[in-house]
């Protein structure tokens, strides 16, 4: 199954989570006071989001270039769309080598953990753009 067949949807609905997890009263300022600066370097399509925690804001492309992130992750887009809707678990994908890390795995997961709250946004966002298919057909990686 491919979730995304192109860059700009991988921007604007995953890339799209980020940007509510930054804005989010409660979550943006847990998520700024880790001080992780996270690259995400996704496959098949191949897109490249930064997320900067601490100033909240969220890069695409080569946006981020200029940033020195402190974790990076590297997985297919179809593993992170299951994520988010809430179908893998990060501490297995990373166990499993579905998805590789370079930086503190322990941030990571915390990091993970704290986004839990927003895979109902995400699902939502798929719904309200008419992608139910993204939603229903997702296979749990």
């Amino acid at each position: 199954m491919t979730s995304y067949t192109n860059s700009d949807d991988v921007y604007t609905y995953i890339g799209g989570i980020f940007r509510d997890a930054t804005a989010d009263v409660d979550l943006g300022p847990k998520l700024a006071a880790s001080g992780v600066i996270l690259k995400l370097d996704y496959s098949n399509p191949d897109a490249v989001l930064v997320v900067d925690f601490p100033q909240g804001k969220v890069y695409v492309g080569d946006e981020g270039d200029a940033l020195k992130p402190n974790i990076t992750l590297y997985m297919t887009t179809d593993l992170a769309h299951s994520y988010w809707l809430g179908r893998v678990n990060a501490a297995s994908a990373l166990a499993k080598g579905q998805a590789r890390a370079k930086g503190s795995i322990p941030k990571i997961l915390k990091l993970a953990a704290l986004a839990k709250p927003l895979f109902p946004r995400y699902e939502a966002s798929l719904r309200a753009a008419g992608l139910d298919h993204l939603v229903d057909g997702a296979d749990a990686k």
